[in-house]
């Protein structure tokens, strides 16, 4: 990857510093989610038992969740004017999250997947493109909103936008928590600017050339700074602190899709550090979390409240 140039804006795109808990920076999607016995073979036809159409992607998720858990959010990112735009910001504003960085390239299309969840073996088979418009470029990001906010998050997808937000959070004192999903290009220079580093099975297994979670998170606690971790599905989670090892095993429940665990998993690890909760408070409830919206189709539609949190809790 080529150099990225000093990024100085004093507003960006906004209009100034607005009251944001999170920050957030990356993909929102429309998600087409079906569910069907059994994965097809080429050539067949295959009935779908259910389907429901949400809005998807990994930092939307997670602002979607930690809205409805009482956190202000705003949201940076790039859709079309197509109808999936609108669908997609609609699904937004309808939680309450501030869309005032969600650019609209005119003329091109948005974000969206099809998604096959087998509720028996509790797996997803995703087919998605990303938005065919201009990445949202580092101009076009709020900065004061980001040095008035606590956490900033970002999957790395509009990677030049989101380093020079990191690097601006960092330089505020802001905490900055990357999702990394997929191994892509900056996405290890995003890593020496974040607080907090989780990463996915994927992620992990290309990092390192194989299935090693735990050598996963001894290499990248090489590069970041603070708190690194690899999201295991039924698995649970494996994460490593200034040394110290967490393995939280996943909550047993009966899935019906995993679509949206790993985002909401990121949301609750994110809604336990604005608690000021401990790393294993911070694991628990974003475990527990995951588990509850793998029982529902659909990455939000089985997004737990915190007032059922807080009865699980009295009865630990």
């Amino acid at each position: 990857m080529g150099k990225i140039r000093e990024c100085r804006f004093e507003n960006g795109a906004g209009k100034g510093a607005s009251n944001f808990d999170v920050y957030g920076i990356g993909q929102c999607s429309l998600d087409y989610v079906g569910r069907v016995d059994t994965y097809p073979p080429a050539d067949t036809k295959c009935e779908l038992s259910e389907m429901i159409i949400q809005g998807g992607g990994p930092v939307a998720t997670a602002l979607v969740a930690l809205a409805r858990w009482g956190i202000a959010c705003s949201f940076a990112g790039v859709v079309g004017d197509d109808r999936f735009g609108n669908i997609i910001k609609s699904s937004l504003e309808d939680e309450g999250i501030d869309i005032s960085g969600l650019r609209v390239r005119r003329g091109f299309e948005s974000q969206c997947a099809f998604i096959m969840a087998e509720p028996g073996v509790g797996r997803r088979t995703i087919f998605w493109r990303r938005p065919t418009g201009p990445a949202l470029s580092a101009e076009e990001i709020d900065y004061a909103s980001i040095r008035s906010a606590r956490i900033v998050h970002t999957d790395g997808l509009f990677i030049e936008a989101s380093l020079c937000a990191c690097r601006e959070a960092r330089e505020a004192g802001v905490l900055v928590v990357v999702d990394a999903g997929s191994f892509r290009e900056g996405m290890v220079e995003l890593g020496r600017m974040s607080d907090c580093f989780l990463a996915s099975e994927t992620f992990a297994r290309d990092f390192v050339g194989e299935d090693k979670p735990l050598d996963a998170c001894r290499k990248l606690a090489e590069i970041c700074p603070g708190t690194v971790g690899v999201t295991l599905g039924k698995r649970g989670a494996v994460v490593m602190d200034k040394m110290r090892i967490i393995n939280r095993p996943a909550y047993s429940v009966e899935a019906v899709d995993t679509t949206g665990c790993g985002d909401v998993f990121h949301g609750g690890f994110i809604y336990g550090l604005l608690q000021d909760w401990s790393l294993e408070g911070c694991m628990d409830f974003a475990a527990w979390a995951a588990s509850m919206v793998s029982m529902k189709l659909g990455g939000r539609t089985g997004i737990p409240s915190i007032a059922e949190w807080q009865r699980l809790a009295t009865k630990k």
